[in-house]
């Protein structure tokens, strides 16, 4: 899978991984970033998606397409497709220009609008990513844990680095019976969560 990573992705990557470094550093308001997450976490989640059973693959918090170019590769692996879920016109028509410039767009599928409103008209979804925004975050994990088939896999980025902003919804996904649930220590902390058949 990770030797499907052609020129073209690696560019792009590497050119994401710029604009993200400086965007912490150089004063560019909190909304505008792109806040991507780190390689490592791309590698983790891409084995997870690629692991997890017959079923959608969904991410929440598109930004400039740098982790959905770690799904695609799974998804390429599957023979799925991924759809990327992103409120932000401006993040998605980067989003776009990483797709088109890598290749990536007859494996990934934009979807704009509000998350919440896009997760309730799902069903049948195998793996999740969430990277959004922590005020709803809580209501996309709960949305999602009635839409994950059995066995299906629910990842949540920054659950480390920012908990303080989440109170108790790690110790809930923890403590819910339908769940298998483990915070990983990678990146910014991911909470990773297995759809149990309760």
């Amino acid at each position: 899978m990770f030797h499907g990573l052609t020129p073209a992705m690696l560019a792009r990557m590497a050119e994401l991984e710029a604009i993200d470094a400086a965007d912490r550093t150089d004063g560019t308001p909190h909304g505008r970033r792109l806040r991507q997450i780190p390689p490592e976490t791309g590698r983790y989640l891409a084995i997870l998606a690629a692991s997890a059973p017959a079923g959608q693959v969904v991410e929440v918090g598109t930004s400039a397409g740098y982790s959905a170019l770690w799904l695609s590769l799974a998804c390429r692996a599957r023979g799925d497709g991924l759809t990327s879920i992103d409120r932000d016109p401006d993040k998605l028509a980067l989003a776009r220009q990483t797709l088109e410039t890598t290749g990536t767009t007859d494996v990934v599928r934009l979807a704009c609008g509000d998350a919440l409103e896009i997760l309730a008209g799902l069903d049948g979804v195998a793996f999740a990513f969430v990277d959004a925004n922590r005020d709803v975050l809580p209501a996309c994990l709960e949305l999602l844990a009635d839409r994950l088939v059995p066995g299906g896999l629910v990842a949540a980025d920054n659950v480390i680095s920012h908990a303080a902003e989440i109170p108790g919804v790690v110790e809930a996904f923890l403590a819910d019976p339908r769940f298998d649930a483990v915070v990983v220590p990678i990146g910014s902390g991911v909470l990773t969560a297995r759809r149990t058949r309760v």
